[in-house]
């Protein structure tokens, strides 16, 4: 029989918070880190070794890395949320129905999604900005990762569900493994086999495939409880409660894929009519979203270590300890929007050269763009931490508002009105005026939940005197 687990002998219920978010956050971070070394990795050898035209490419590509992370957190949060509130409240046998339900889901995805970016490679290509110069590139950089997209997704929701199980350090080894590897290939493909973009994207299909054989390692030894094949037959029951609570999460990236399309289309277009023209903003833009997605990692790999506590303390009905857990990582997220603030202000020129060479124009461009675009990122981190805070607790509905609000409800229509009466400036402006935006509704819908935790709080505790 599965074991039962409640607050009395699970850490999440009664550890100290601060504790339990270093134990979670800190394997969650890097792995989210390493993760993004994939695609960062790639640009600063395609920058090196091929040029501009080559990471305009990979800013062509970007978007759909926005498409795989939606359906990951669509089913790899959905999953994991669903699992920790049920193991706080007690219900192993139905907790074990949404991991396994979650694993089929994205096996059948992955090979529908490969397939789907392979054949229509050119299409996308062209929807998410590519210009005639850059087409060629961005064609065959796509057809070769669409390879590693499978293994990709499967390693993304496997380690969500791993670090809900207890393994946050399991979870964080199924990406640095497979990054590193994805290093060295880079290295040996593009400088010692001269492939040029076709061994970026063979090295990151490659390390992909890698990291999806260690996270499958895992599943057999899950700690919960044993993963039965009955729990891997498909329930539409579980599947619903499983969108139901990722969707937030889904709604956030793909319109993040969208807006990132906009921006691209945006900067291709309005660019052409400045002495910059259209590839420079494309290949500046996909730089300074390879360096934003470190920023990313750290907000969303600290919202994902708070998952599991929030999760489970909900189950348990323990709000104090859900007021603190966000508190105490809201912190944490503005410490290090600040320094990342202070390094794309104080350092941009430097941190474009990390990602190859360009002239004059792309360094002018490269600095304008960063300090503009970047200018409210100290508060980045309150958005993602807030969408997984209302996901994490069972509350989809707030989720839903707030992920669609900072690029759907915000940035997309300001990239479409700005630049009709400022021009290029208006594209670079719509950024930061979203940014402000999207935290001043997330803090308030936040601390509008606050009250009614504590009113909860206050209930309970009458009802138990």
């Amino acid at each position: 029989m599965a074991k039962e687990t409640g607050t009395a002998d699970n850490p999440l219920g009664y550890a100290p918070v601060g504790g339990l978010i270093r134990k979670y956050a800190i394997p969650s971070i890097i792995s989210m880190l390493i993760a993004s070394i994939y695609n960062i990795g790639d640009q600063i050898f395609i920058g090196n070794v091929v040029g501009v035209l080559g990471n305009a490419a990979t800013t062509v590509a970007f978007p759909l890395s926005y498409l795989c992370n939606a359906f990951a957190q669509l089913i790899g949060i959905g999953a994991a949320v669903n699992f920790n509130i049920n193991m706080g409240a007690k219900r192993p046998e139905e907790a074990k129905k949404y991991v396994g339900n979650s694993i089929t889901l994205i096996v059948l995805f992955g090979i529908v999604f490969m397939c789907f970016v392979y054949s229509l490679r050119t299409q996308l290509s062209l929807l998410f900005g590519a210009t005639d110069n850059v087409l060629p590139y961005a064609e065959v950089y796509l057809q070769y990762t669409s390879l590693g997209l499978p293994f990709l997704l499967f390693t993304m929701v496997g380690s969500q569900l791993i670090r809900a199980d207890g393994s946050p350090r399991y979870s964080m080894v199924c990406t640095v493994f497979g990054a590193v590897l994805n290093l060295l290939l880079n290295g040996l493909f593009m400088y010692v086999f001269n492939w040029g973009i076709m061994g970026a994207a063979l090295a990151t299909a490659i390390s992909q495939f890698v990291s999806f054989l260690i996270c499958v390692w895992y599943f057999p030894r899950f700690k919960a409880f044993k993963i039965s094949r009955a729990s891997l037959r498909i329930s539409p029951i579980h599947v619903a409660r499983i969108a139901k609570l990722g969707v937030s999460n889904f709604i956030n990236q793909s319109i993040m894929m969208l807006n990132n399309a906009f921006l691209n289309n945006a900067l291709t277009i309005y660019g052409a009519s400045t002495i910059f023209g259209s590839d420079i903003p494309l290949a500046v833009a996909g730089i300074v979203s390879k360096l934003t997605s470190i920023l990313i990692s750290i907000a969303v790999g600290t919202a994902m270590g708070c998952q599991p506590i929030l999760g489970f303390n909900m189950g348990a009905k323990n709000y104090a300890r859900i007021k603190e857990t966000y508190k105490k990582a809201v912190v944490f997220a503005l410490a290090f929007s600040v320094l990342a603030f202070l390094t794309f202000q104080i350092f941009p020129r430097q941190l474009v050269s990390i990602f190859g060479s360009g002239d004059k124009l792309y360094y002018d461009f490269a600095e304008r763009y960063m300090r503009v675009y970047l200018m409210m990122v100290f508060v980045f981190g309150i958005q993602p931490l807030t969408i997984n805070y209302f996901t994490s607790i069972g509350n989809a509905r707030q989720g839903i508002i707030l992920s669609s609000s900072r690029h759907g409800f915000f940035q997309i229509p300001l990239l479409i009105l700005l630049p009709l009466v400022f021009g290029f400036n208006g594209v670079l402006y719509a950024g930061p005026i979203a940014d402000a935006m999207a935290c001043a509704l997330a803090l308030f819908l936040v601390f509008r939940n606050f009250r009614v935790l504590t009113a909860k709080e206050r209930q309970e505790r009458e009802h138990t005197t």
